[in-house]
């Protein structure tokens, strides 16, 4: 198989995009979509991928991530975190600031650009955090070759890369135009929270130590701020019913976009952490099935834009110790495709909503130019999904550096079989085709 940008038509499939699933082909010529339409003749020297009886989809774009690099390559790195991401049909990622060091000014955001070089199978971007120290700097270096946009912890962080306060918040989001991505946890609740944990306590108690109202309390500080400096945000990795209706609610249109996990969406306490224990621990929580339920219906309609993955590994040692000392995170960039498609099957999305919400829209949120569609002109990012491919999920399909997840023996709705990028197959029947060849993302001016 040919693995240059050179030519391919992917032939035979149905192409699933936002705006709906059509019979057509797709002809890839020079890393961009060339064509498109049934029954396209192939050009001279022109390799044919039969996608015949399969589902052909934009690459996925996961715009939350969290690669480990620099300072903890036993979890994983920018190679094993990419061969994840590319293995899932995930062309582009973008990567959140909380390494070691911390990715805080255009230095360290150049030094992640240069480990990605030659290493990244997925194209890439990197988050700078906000800090009390650059938050005033932020608007001047947010438009950085590379640069994702900025990443507020308001909660759930150490050191430096924590912003706690409204007044400092303040001043991130006054100082610069992007959209400014968000975990929303109340600081001081957690610290309370957590100062007045006490004996026999466990991770079945995670959602109550990391309560609602840490949640609700938090974003409604946020929505506020939004109003008063008429800046964009991305509450990320939404986790209560009670978020989405404030969402609703507020109706803040385009200054408020908001983001899911996979993890919220197919996991629910307590049974997830019965079962799973603190493989199923993460930040903020996964609740009860009263969340899950209004955060599917809120993704379905859209009040909830996309999804990330939130991907956070930990290896099985740190996830063994006693709550709630054992660390939150799960491992799911691979995992994306296969469980919103289950989804599909189980009949609360359509084909169509896991384009809208897993390539489309973070394309939109972030402004990220040439993914997330296949429209003529667009990056030849291309993902295709095998129907046919049932069955419980392998441990040994999974490409992350921790090699766990608490969805290996779920019964998946189909499996990402072949992934190109930018006109060249990059992966293929659950191995890298050749060397990897990610590029730093493009981004509209903003």
């Amino acid at each position: 198989m040919n693995t240059q940008a050179t030519d391919l038509l992917v032939s035979g499939g149905k192409i699933v995009e936002a705006d709906g699933v059509r019979e057509e082909d797709v002809l890839l010529s020079g890393g961009l979509v060339a064509a498109r339409g049934p029954g396209l003749e192939a050009p001279e020297g022109c390799e044919v991928i039969d996608a015949s009886g399969k589902l052909v989809f934009p690459g996925l774009v996961d715009s939350q991530v969290h690669f480990r690099e620099p300072g903890f390559p036993h979890k994983e790195d920018i190679a094993s975190g990419a061969l994840a991401a590319i293995a899932g049909g995930v062309t582009a990622f973008c990567e959140m600031p909380n390494t070691t060091p911390s990715t805080t000014d255009p230095a360290a955001l150049e030094d992640k650009l240069a480990r990605a070089r030659g290493r990244a199978a997925a194209d890439h971007a990197f988050f700078l955090g906000a800090t009390e120290e650059n938050a005033d700097k932020l608007g001047d270096w947010e438009n950085a070759v590379g640069c994702a946009g900025i990443k507020v912890f308001m909660g759930s962080s150490t050191g430096s890369l924590l912003v706690p306060d409204d007044a400092t918040l303040e001043r991130v989001l006054r100082s610069g135009s992007r959209r400014v991505a968000v975990h929303s946890e109340d600081d001081p609740m957690l610290k309370e929270a957590y100062a007045n944990i006490g004996d026999g306590i466990s991770v079945v108690d995670h959602p109550t130590v990391r309560s609602v109202e840490c949640a609700v309390r938090s974003t409604t500080r946020l929505l506020d701020l939004v109003e008063k400096t008429d800046r964009k945000v991305h509450l990320l990795h939404v986790s209560t019913a009670e978020e989405v209706e404030i969402l609703r609610e507020r109706d803040l249109g385009e200054l408020v976009t908001a983001e899911v996990t996979p993890n919220h969406l197919f996991l629910t306490a307590p049974h997830c952490y019965e079962e799973y224990g603190s493989y199923a621990q993460m930040n903020p929580p996964v609740r009860d099935a009263r969340h899950q339920e209004v955060i599917r219906g809120g993704l379905a309609d859209g009040t909830i834009t996309c999804i990330g993955s939130d991907h956070a590994p930990h290896t099985a040692e740190e996830k063994a110790k006693p709550y709630p000392h054992c660390p939150s995170g799960i491992p799911g960039v691979q995992t994306i495709l296969p469980l919103l498609m289950t989804a599909v099957r189980d009949g609360w999305l359509r084909a169509e909503d896991v384009s809208r919400v897993a390539s489309k829209a973070a394309c939109d949120i972030y402004g990220i130019e040439g993914k997330g569609s296949l429209s003529v002109g667009s990056d030849a990012d291309v993902t295709i999904f095998d129907p046919d491919e049932r069955g419980p999920l392998k441990l040994e399909w999974l490409r992350s550096r921790v090699a766990w997840s608490p969805f290996v023996g779920m019964e998946l709705a189909g499996w990402p079989t072949l992934t190109i990028l930018r006109g060249r197959v990059a992966y293929k029947d659950h191995e890298l085709v050749g060397e990897p060849s990610g590029q730093p993302l493009r981004y509209r001016a903003s």
